[in-house]
């Protein structure tokens, strides 16, 4: 999945450029750690800037966690698109796996991070829901169609974990291509 590279930031409207540095870093740094001042210096704009887009900080986060999905999403779609087979989504796996960037699923660190926040929790249903369905989307017809897109998402949100802690993306990937196996014999 790419991003922004950061020398294109600074060319960007100011409420990009906030949205692209929380970006960066919200998802490597995480959601709480991430203080407001120190996205306004990174951002290169002011606080009068900053709180006319974004009035506070959980706006902010919310804004990031849409960007995310709607990037996140059209990246695995076309990764899932690009292969064929039960092999589809470890592949895409790997791929992003592979990333310089990886560091999990953004939307399982930002539930990790704020449970206690209803729409942060929210966007992260939602978006684990829009994977299973895109998962579903490549499956064969049938009665268990359903099934499988959640047992394989499932999968996928494991092998996430396991590659994120472990720092094995191998070792998640050879578990995830195992079951996957498994469940399509």
């Amino acid at each position: 999945m790419k991003s922004i590279p950061p020398t294109d930031i600074a060319a960007l409207p100011a409420r990009d450029r906030i949205l692209a540095t929380a970006h960066r870093l919200f998802y490597q740094e995480g959601l709480r750690t991430t203080g407001i001042d120190r996205l306004i210096a990174e951002s290169g704009v002011t606080k009068v800037t900053f709180y006319r887009h974004f009035p506070s900080k959980n706006d902010l986060i919310l804004a990031y966690l849409e960007q995310r999905h709607c990037l996140w999403m059209g990246w695995f779609r076309a990764a899932l698109a690009r292969r064929d087979g039960p092999a589809a989504l470890a592949d895409a796996m790997r791929e992003w796996f592979a990333s310089d960037n990886f560091r999990g699923c953004a939307f399982i660190n930002g539930a990790g991070e704020m449970p206690a926040e209803p729409a942060v929790m929210d966007a992260a249903r939602r978006h684990k829901a829009e994977m299973r369905q895109a998962i579903a989307e490549r499956l064969p017809e049938g009665p268990g169609k359903a099934e499988m897109a959640e047992m394989l998402s499932l999968a996928a949100d494991g092998a996430i974990v396991r590659a994120q802690l472990d720092g094995q993306a191998n070792a998640a990937l050879a578990a995830l291509e195992s079951l996957i196996g498994k469940l399509a014999g």
